[in-house]
């Protein structure tokens, strides 16, 4: 397997070139499960586990590898196994807040980041032309989506099923300005041209949405066979069962590198200011035409965004999906900070223990 075929950048060519002299060789991540991983790289595919270094340094999820990642390993070609030494630095990560024990996503307990993929060039947020549609879900995904640092792309599937194909795509261009949108048919394959803007020799993109908007049948097609499982729909919702149980990177002969994931019909925020803003723009537009600098858009006089509301020009449900996700953000920045100040606490007090320590040893020495 040539590097280039699996996304090898010079940005990562760069930051390797550390751990070159320690005889350890550059792959990606291209599975994980429950702390072991499967890598991928010049000398064949490797089951690999983190060294225990890694594990004692590790802060928080994040800083353990992921799908996409690409890491620096000490590979063992006799046994088939790696040990994973360090990730390199990400070009790219999407991610989402993941709620630990003794947490709620809606408030209460402590929450962390969870990568669900890196070093993605674009992201195709897959929504079916089914029961499945709702252009909230859309315009959440394409939020967290410019968050990642990879592009946007809108994927339509089951364009057959669907009677009113140019309504859904009006509908998508209205949360998702500037998107581009394209609709398709996994089983009839229409549309499946446009596929070939995005996917070539070191390229990756992954796969989100739903289950059974279509995900894996999709991928199925562009590998050309049974790559990824299915399962049919439940007639009663048209929603599917969850067939992606794992990520997985694969490798699309001759057109780069994909990722697929498992459905999530909500998807919670852990991301920035950048892709509100992006995702949103049309709103704070209107909001910087309001009369006072500090409007809170309820009941102020000459508040452009209530005067849009009441005319019908903003979208009432748009607008309160903007709001959901700043309250979501506010709230989350709140406890990064809460956490940052814990670890910086938490960072100070071994500094002054081992301080205390080392004066103890000092004086049974007889040196102070």
């Amino acid at each position: 397997m040539n590097l280039n075929e699996l996304g090898w950048h010079p940005f990562f060519e760069s930051c390797f070139d550390q751990y070159k002299p320690d005889g350890l060789v550059p792959a990606r991540v291209s599975c994980e499960q429950k702390g072991l991983y499967q890598v991928i790289g010049e000398g064949g595919e490797f089951r690999a586990e983190v060294t225990g270094r890694m594990m004692h340094r590790a802060r928080s999820r994040a800083d353990f590898p992921v799908v996409g990642d690409w890491v620096a390993v000490e590979p063992r070609i006799n046994e088939g196994r790696a040990t994973i030494t360090a990730v390199l630095p990400r070009r790219s990560s999407f991610s989402r807040k993941a709620v630990l024990s003794g947490g709620n996503p809606d408030g209460g307990g402590k929450t962390d980041e969870q990568l669900l993929a890196t070093n993605v060039d674009t992201v195709f947020l897959v929504s079916g032309l089914d029961g499945d549609f709702n252009p909230r879900r859309i315009e959440r995904y394409v939020t967290v989506a410019w968050d990642s640092g990879a592009v946007p792309v809108i994927i339509l599937n089951k364009v057959d099923l669907c009677e009113d194909i140019d309504q859904r795509i009006e509908q998508v261009g209205e949360v998702a300005f500037g998107v581009p949108v394209h609709p398709v048919s996994a089983t009839t394959k229409e549309g499946f041209e446009d596929f070939d803007e995005y996917l070539s020799i070191g390229r990756t993109v992954v796969f989100l949405g739903s289950s059974g908007v279509g995900k894996s049948t999709i991928i199925n097609t562009l590998f050309g066979s049974e790559r990824m499982k299915t399962k049919a729909l439940r007639e009663d919702d048209s929603r599917g069962r969850h067939t992606t149980t794992n990520r997985e990177l694969i490798v699309l002969p001759g057109r780069g590198v994909v990722i697929d994931t498992p459905g999530m019909r909500e998807i919670a925020a852990y991301s920035d200011e950048e892709g509100l803003g992006r995702t949103f723009g049309d709103i704070e537009v209107l909001a910087s035409s309001c009369r006072f600098v500090d409007c809170g858009h309820n009941g102020e006089p000459g508040c452009a965004v209530q005067e849009a509301l009441a005319d019908g020009t903003l979208d009432t449900g748009r607008y309160n999906n903007y709001i959901k996700l700043l309250k979501e953000q506010a709230s989350l920045t709140l406890r990064k900070d809460q956490k940052a100040y814990r670890q910086a606490t938490r960072e100070w007090g071994k500094k002054v223990r081992r301080y205390h320590q080392g004066v103890k040893d000092l004086k049974k020495k007889g040196l102070l």
